[in-house]
């Protein structure tokens, strides 16, 4: 038997295996070309060089309609008011989320799926609400290496990078709300929040995911499970009915430092290129990816190797969940 019959053979018993899905879709791209979530210069060059990376061309390709929205316009928050002292840059990372959420919005509104382009990962406030707003029973699978579920109580650095899930889950929001994020208003339960490739995760972040329940598979689960197996037990996880649109926010920083080493925050141990790859290829065969984040790629950290690399791996991660068969496209 090829393995052509051997994948067709296997896919009718399993809706997560089967041959990678080539429908053509409509795609709305918007760059989130924000740093200020975090504290290195650069991120906020991602969406430009992704963009030039020639995947937007690679995408239509594939047979897919693009439309580009360009990068968002920056923040206009006030900046010299302080409501965290502990948490930095609050109002400009709130407002810029909010013009993120509305983008995201109005591009599902127009039936495409959205493409995001970060960017640090703190915008993924913005693209998880702005997503649920426009589908409420939408999940998410959040691919990094960190959790980035920290409070406002819980941050050790204040880089809310590490705290975007706290503002979009229900079950964090004990506190009374803050002006800035009052915009705030659809949010993620935490049964419909899975994260794969977990490895440096804050002790209070611990905590919260143990209390909440929540799906988490760290790097040592991947290894046990395997990358394929890992994701099918997420998507069963969160969405057990296999009907639910999919939301994956992935942080480039999930993959091993050998294959994106131009990120602010590198860890040791992490997915290589080929797992992130087929994470994404699994999920695309769900037919069910309505939302999909590429964020903190960072052109100011590394030589021009090293970033030509880590923006490759972001091309291919990007293919890779819209169809793109390592088989060969017709």
């Amino acid at each position: 038997m090829n393995l052509c019959k051997i994948i067709m053979t296997v896919s009718k018993s399993s809706p997560y295996l089967g041959l990678i899905l080539t429908k053509h879709l409509h795609i709305g791209v918007v760059g989130a070309a924000f740093e200020k979530g975090q504290s290195k210069k650069g991120t906020s060059l991602g969406p430009k060089v992704i963009r030039d990376s020639s995947v937007l061309k690679n995408l239509k390709d594939l047979g897919h309609q693009i439309e580009d929205f360009g990068d968002l316009t920056k923040s206009n928050a006030q900046i010299d008011k302080v409501t965290h002292s502990k948490v930095k840059n609050w109002h400009e990372v709130a407002s810029y989320n909010k013009s993120v959420s509305d983008k995201v919005f109005q591009i599902c509104q127009s039936n495409r799926k959205v493409l995001t382009l970060g960017g640090d990962h703190s915008i993924g406030a913005g693209t998880v609400h702005g997503h649920l707003t426009a589908y409420p029973d939408s999940c998410v699978i959040w691919v990094d290496a960190h959790a980035d579920i920290n409070t406002v109580k819980s941050t050790p650095s204040g880089n809310m990078h590490g705290m975007p899930l706290s503002f979009v889950l229900k079950e964090l929001q004990d506190e009374p709300s803050s002006p800035e994020w009052n915009w705030v208003k659809n949010r993620l339960s935490a049964k419909n929040l899975a994260f794969i490739g977990l490895r440096d995760v804050d002790p209070e972040e611990r905590k919260i995911i143990n209390e909440l329940g929540i799906c988490s598979l760290s790097m040592e689960e991947v290894d046990l499970m395997g990358i394929k197996e890992a994701v099918q037990f997420a998507l069963n996880m969160i969405d057990p009915l296999h009907r639910r649109p999919l939301h994956v926010s992935f942080d480039v920083d999930a993959l091993d430092p050998v294959e994106a080493p131009s990120t602010g925050t590198t860890v040791r141990g992490g997915l290589r290129l080929r797992e992130g790859m087929t994470l994404l290829e699994t999920v695309n065969t769900t037919g069910r990816l309505s939302a999909l984040d590429i964020v903190e790629v960072n052109p100011a950290i590394g030589n021009s190797e090293q970033v030509g690399q880590t923006v490759e791996a972001a091309r291919r991660l990007v293919l890779a969940a819209f169809g793109n068969s390592r088989q060969g496209n017709s």
